[in-house]
């Protein structure tokens, strides 16, 4: 089954419970919120807004010019990120995008799943601390 997560992250009042929703479920001691490169991104600003917290954000690759980076924003020792994804059907990008900012040395205490279709399951599996708005598996 095809889920359009567009119809929640592009509609302003849609998008605004969304944020809510996921903010509900941070941990304390979040001192920032995180996102993979791609459409995280417009739930993770609008959870910013609801938080005040500051986004960091993990490119799917390197920057080839300029500073260069791979991870935009702040991310090094003492930084306890949440991880905001917007619809988790794998857990493979924000995984990947957890590993890069551990990797930096951050320390990442939440993952946030707008909609887990199964990520959720393999980022247990892999140790992370895992939390969904909503969750909509495949009948299998």
């Amino acid at each position: 089954m095809y889920f359009d997560k567009f119809r929640f992250l592009t509609d302003p009042a849609l998008l605004r419970d969304v944020a809510k929703a996921t903010a509900s479920l941070l941990p304390p001691g979040v001192t920032s919120l995180g996102a993979p490169e791609g459409a995280a991104m417009l739930l993770v600003a609008a959870v910013a807004l609801e938080t005040g917290l500051p986004i960091t954000v993990v490119r799917k690759q390197r920057k080839e010019y300029g500073t260069e980076a791979q991870v935009e924003g702040v991310a090094g020792p003492g930084t306890c990120i949440a991880l905001i994804e917007d619809v988790s059907t794998t857990g493979h990008q924000v995984r990947q995008a957890a590993e890069i900012l551990e990797a930096a040395g951050a320390e990442i205490i939440a993952i946030v799943l707008a909609i887990d279709r199964g990520g959720a399951d393999h980022l247990r599996e892999a140790g992370y601390a895992v939390d969904a708005v909503a969750v909509l598996r495949p009948q299998e």
